[in-house]
């Protein structure tokens, strides 16, 4: 059994530190409020406008490599790699836009093929953004071969890493996300900084490590991609209906 650390509270919300009031007599130590859960069309917004600009970096990039562009104060395959390296950034960040405004709004499951494009288009994005880099490269007859081998390894590398940040492991359905509500309602739930799950007690022996805890509703610890509760707190509470932990 995990030795149990003292807790530091933080509320998701000031309205969650309200209800924490109505729920418990004693008080728990509360250092912060973080922030509500967030305007999911800004952050689509946010995220194509990054997407847009990746793509416009991509392009920059294939213009250096073709040799049709050239910033003149540093050498030719810095500015590749560089502009390969912004693009990465600006995929990566757009995709995590968007995982966040899926976690706040939330598409239904019903056709499967829509949810998964729907919840990867961050993936997709990733694609669009370093694959035609890759074949033109790779599919030019007038570069040198050092040239096309390190711009090619550069973007395949960029590929890999980009994808595998912008695929949404941990996805959620509007189906999910009402089903917690209906169960949980406006109950005050747990989840830690690195935690996966949100929990229903604070004092689950799988938070006993934790040192700080977030507090909210359902709703909240889904928009923070705590999509799924605890199997522990479901059984002691006898909980059923709801997504849980794998």
């Amino acid at each position: 059994m995990a030795e149990k650390k003292k807790k530091k509270y933080v509320a998701a919300s000031p309205e969650a530190e309200e209800n924490l009031k109505r729920e418990k007599s004693e008080q728990p130590v509360r250092i912060k409020e973080a922030k509500p859960v967030g305007n999911a069309k800004g952050l689509r917004i946010g995220a194509v406008l990054l997407w847009v600009l990746a793509l416009a970096l991509e392009v920059a990039a294939l213009m250096v490599f073709l040799g049709k562009f050239d910033l003149k104060f540093m050498p030719q395959m810095y500015q590749l790699i560089g502009f390969l390296v912004l693009d990465l950034i600006a995929v990566i960040v757009g995709a995590q836009f968007w995982k966040k405004a899926n976690h706040i709004d939330p598409v239904s499951e019903e056709n499967q093929l829509k949810f998964w494009l729907w919840n990867n288009m961050g993936l997709i994005a990733c694609a669009i953004c370093f694959f035609p880099f890759i074949v033109l490269v790779l599919t030019n007859k007038d570069a040198d071969k050092k040239t096309k081998t390190i711009a090619t390894v550069a973007a395949v590398i960029c590929l890999l890493i980009g994808g595998v940040a912008s695929y949404d492991w941990n996805p959620v359905s509007i189906e999910q996300k009402e089903a917690a509500m209906d169960v949980l309602g406006s109950e005050t739930v747990y989840w830690s900084t690195f935690g996966k799950v949100y929990h229903t007690h604070d004092d689950c022996p799988h938070l006993n490590r934790s040192e700080t805890l977030t507090y909210g509703t359902v709703e909240q610890a889904i928009a923070a991609n705590r999509v799924r509760l605890c199997k522990t707190c479901a059984k002691e509470d006898g909980i059923s209906g709801v997504a849980l932990e794998n």
